[in-house]
């Protein structure tokens, strides 16, 4: 299948690890021009050269720091904004019940999650609407179907961006524009490993022990790869996903029990 975004512009955000790794992996292979960005030059300059290039393509990367909107957006008034892909994927806050969690880490997920997102948003739509073609894909988590124990913070935020980008695509269809958010389940990324550690740490679990669980509760029995994510990624900002919009597909392996 011909995704038909050979010569598109993405820039795609968290992209030096992980899924945002495997997506502008995956988006430079399908002839996309890819614009790395992330808070760390180094890792950004690595990944750089890791992408495909057809010989045609233009890659580059930005830096910036998602717990700074401001700095964000200010970078981004001084950069060419001529996308029309945005992957927004920032990190997952850290874990941990909701009761205990503080006023500031609700309001730096706020900040990373949302505020950065809509900066972005803000920043790109203008061209998507010159140009009739627009692609924003969220990667968010299940928790936005079924709120995960021990995330409690990030079960919240992961609501509200949701919300916000369903609002949007309504606003934006008539442009050409869509907005889809993917919610993964459990990825063989650092942040799994991190959950994992952390749920082994206080349940007296070994490490393997608490990850064979969490595979055992999809059906597929195993955690996705990160380029298994990004194919949806990639297929909801392709030209071939323009009728696709406001929805969120999660890709668990059968995990959420929600229909």
């Amino acid at each position: 299948m011909n995704l038909e975004i050979q010569n598109k512009n993405a820039l795609v955000c968290g992209s030096t690890q992980g899924i945002g790794k495997a997506s502008a992996m995956g988006l430079a292979a399908e002839g996309a021009n890819v614009t790395l960005l992330a808070r760390n030059e180094e890792k950004l300059k690595a990944v750089l050269k890791e992408l495909p290039n057809n010989g045609q393509q233009c890659h580059g990367y930005l830096v910036a720091d998602f717990s700074n909107p401001t700095a964000l957006k200010e970078m981004l008034e001084n950069s060419s904004l001529d996308f029309h892909i945005l992957v927004n994927n920032t990190g997952g806050p850290a874990g941990g019940p909701i009761f205990t969690a503080t006023l500031d880490a609700f309001e730096s997920a706020f900040t990373q999650h949302l505020k950065c997102n809509h900066v972005l948003v803000q920043a790109l739509v203008p061209f998507m609407k010159t140009q009739g073609f627009g692609r924003i894909v969220n990667i968010i988590s299940t928790s936005v179907k079924q709120p995960l124990d021990g995330l409690g913070v990030s079960n919240t935020i992961r609501g509200a961006v949701a919300s916000w980008s369903k609002t949007l695509a309504n606003e934006v269809g008539e442009f050409g524009i869509t907005v889809n958010n993917i919610l993964p389940g459990a990825t063989g990324t650092e942040r799994l490993n991190e959950i994992i550690k952390n749920k082994a740490n206080k349940t007296g679990k070994s490490f393997d022990e608490v990850a064979e669980t969490m595979k055992n509760a999809a059906p597929a029995k195993r955690f996705a790869k990160p380029e298994e994510v990004a194919n949806a990624v990639v297929f909801l900002a392709s030209e071939k996903a323009s009728f696709i919009n406001g929805i969120n597909v999660p890709v668990d392996g059968g995990r959420t029990k929600s229909l």
